[in-house]
């Protein structure tokens, strides 16, 4: 247990930024899992805008600090690799 003021001044901005960062993080990856059944549907154009709103909300959590950018970049990829072989066959 902190016992310096400044020691619980930071466990109180800790704790309000990890609550902050749950919920983008949590959103990033109920867009990512929803873009993912879009391509695994079938449906082109459906999932084409999927990948994109997820392109986009990953984008905007890495920017926060709340993932990585090489995480962001990482899932970005995949996203779009799937989304080519759909559209390929």
């Amino acid at each position: 247990m902190a016992n310096h003021k400044s020691a619980l001044k930071r466990q109180r901005q800790n704790e309000k930024r990890r609550e902050h960062n749950r919920v983008f993080r949590n959103r990033v990856r109920t867009i990512v899992k929803k873009a993912r059944l879009e391509t695994t549907d079938g449906e082109v154009e459906s999932a084409r805008e999927a990948t994109r709103t997820a392109i986009r909300e990953l984008d905007m959590a890495a920017s926060r600090g709340t993932i990585h950018p090489r995480n962001a970049a990482r899932r970005k990829s995949r996203l779009m690799k799937q989304l080519a072989a759909l559209e390929q066959g």
